[in-house]
């Protein structure tokens, strides 16, 4: 077996041959205050729906696993080549977060690190166990604390290399390695990723409310938007970029190298109206392999009639109109809310009479209003 200091470098070097842009170890022993942030925000129920955030587990790596001893993160960049803000000018285009507009990262960072993970395990001799954003552990803190980067204002982690583009994976390990120094915070007095925000999501810096976040809102939230975030969902169909993208540190990012996550034009920007058609199964076949499918096509689709009702095209309103009969309460009450926002009064009320909800389908009911 190997001293720490030298598996260690070795471990490096085998990281950087995957292709990983970042690697760092921290100790899987120490306490730390993550764990009490973690109470704070679950206390105050700014976790939203995501029931899976208040597993114990969550705490500290040890209550997830006793034997660790040391955590191995690495980063993949995916910095994206396009300006997710000059997108929202898009209107008439149905926007995909950078991080989704792709192959699903899961597969791809999970995929090397195991190979690197069974190269520790055969190297050491120790146990090893691999996550990547798929079980109760705290990547984020971990990340810090091995020197990949800090956690900003925003709670994502920050890189002077990478910027805010980063996938985290973790192995964690019975070895004992050799510890990197944990990242200072280089924040400093910027707010720009409070300020874009815009659904006000953050309440104080490094406090973020995922109730009023539209990433969460896209992608989480099992219900219908609430109404007062609507608007402001602009033509995010899966999703928001905003915090992330406005980083001062994107400028020492440079496009991803990993041409197995490459961007995918036609999946990052699209006719709101071509999504809007989309049926189960073509929702599935478009979007086989990437972050966007788990969502679902009828949250997807809720998404997408937001978008539509905020394009302000008219021509649009055929769209919306083709699902006020789909089998999707989210669908259908969505549907109601673009047609409102598209048509005018004389024309919203001619279609309200001619298209009355169904009889105890109170949600779209309530859209359709008195």
């Amino acid at each position: 077996m190997s001293e720490p200091c030298v598996l260690t470098e070795r471990l490096r070097q085998k990281a950087r041959a995957l292709s990983f842009d970042a690697v760092g170890v921290a100790s899987a022993l120490d306490a730390w205050p993550a764990s009490a942030r973690l109470e704070e925000f679950l206390a105050d129920g700014r976790h939203g729906d995501m029931e899976w955030m208040t597993r114990p587990e969550r705490a500290h790596p040890q209550a997830l696993w006793p034997e660790a001893k040391s955590a191995v993160l690495v980063g993949q960049s995916y910095a994206p080549a396009d300006s997710s803000l000059d997108l929202l000018r898009r209107k008439q285009d149905g926007l995909v977060s950078a991080y989704a507009a792709r192959r699903d990262y899961h597969d791809i960072v999970k995929g090397k690190l195991k190979q690197l993970a069974q190269w520790l395990a055969r190297e050491s001799g120790a146990d090893v166990k691999v996550f990547v954003d798929t079980a109760p552990l705290m990547e984020k803190p971990l990340a810090e604390r091995a020197g990949l980067g800090w956690q900003g204002k925003h709670t994502n982690l920050v890189s002077r290399e990478h910027g805010s583009w980063l996938f985290l994976g973790a192995i964690l390990t019975s070895a004992e390695l050799e510890l990197d120094a944990p990242h200072e915070d280089h924040c400093g007095s910027c707010r720009a990723c409070l300020d874009v925000c815009p659904t006000n999501a953050f309440s104080a810096p490094y406090q973020l409310d995922a109730r009023r976040c539209l990433a969460y809102l896209t992608i989480e939230h099992k219900g219908q938007i609430p109404s007062e975030f609507r608007t402001a969902l602009g033509n995010r169909v899966f999703g928001c970029d905003d915090c992330l993208a406005v980083c001062p540190w994107n400028k020492f990012a440079t496009e991803a190298r990993e041409t197995r996550m490459a961007l995918k034009p036609e999946l990052r920007l699209a006719p709101l109206a071509d999504l809007a058609a989309l049926s189960d199964a073509a929702f599935r076949a478009r979007f086989a392999g990437t972050p966007v499918k788990r969502t679902g096509r009828d949250r997807f689709v809720r998404n997408v009639l937001c978008a539509i009702g905020n394009a302000g095209d008219t021509a649009l309103a055929a769209a919306a109109e083709a699902l006020l009969d789909d089998p999707s309460p989210l669908v259908r009450g969505m549907a109601v809310w673009a047609l409102k926002q598209l048509l005018d009064a004389d024309a919203f009320t001619r279609l309200k009479s001619a298209r009355a909800p169904a009889e105890g389908d109170a949600g779209v009911a309530e859209e359709w209003g008195p």
